[in-house]
């Protein structure tokens, strides 16, 4: 299965996965679980969601993780912080990279959003592969954030202020 292949059906999936359902932490439990079983080589999928002035850990597949992130801090806060995405070929050489598995080596991490465009939290996967994702994988990654954001009413869950 080429990539464009890969994420159609990852796409297909966590729509089925999400369909009916609007709180969010089914919706994004499953969607770690899905990336987890699909994406190759990964070491950690999950995402953190806005808790007041930072990020809270949410779902995740993989080793413990960080609980808090400070939106000041990391390739997730700077995903948060700056509604950008961050896709980073080598966490080490990331100005203030927080070192939650010493195995990581890249990284992608994709902004989420309630239904005015504010910023809920941020998806986030990581690899022991350098370099480990490309266009391909942030053009299907963008798809499942934008599926995730639209899926869920945020205000189950997220702590704004």
């Amino acid at each position: 299965m080429n990539k464009q292949e890969l994420y159609n059906h990852l796409n297909t999936t966590l729509k089925a996965l999400t369909e009916g359902e609007r709180h969010p932490l089914p919706n994004l439990a499953n969607a770690a679980a899905l990336f987890w079983e699909l994406l190759q080589d990964i070491n950690w999928a999950g995402f953190y969601v806005m808790d007041g002035e930072g990020l809270v850990l949410g779902p995740f597949q993989g080793k413990t993780a960080c609980i808090r992130i400070a939106l000041d801090k990391g390739v997730c806060g700077a995903a948060a912080r700056e509604d950008k995405i961050q896709r980073v070929a080598d966490v080490h050489a990331f100005p203030g990279h927080i070192a939650c598995d010493s195995a990581s080596n890249s990284e992608i991490v994709l902004p989420l959003h309630d239904e005015t465009g504010r910023v809920v939290g941020v998806m986030d996967i990581d690899s022991p592969i350098f370099d480990r994702f490309d266009e391909g994988d942030e053009a299907g990654l963008t798809r499942a954030a934008l599926l995730l954001s639209k899926a869920c009413d945020w205000s189950r869950l997220v702590s704004l202020s």
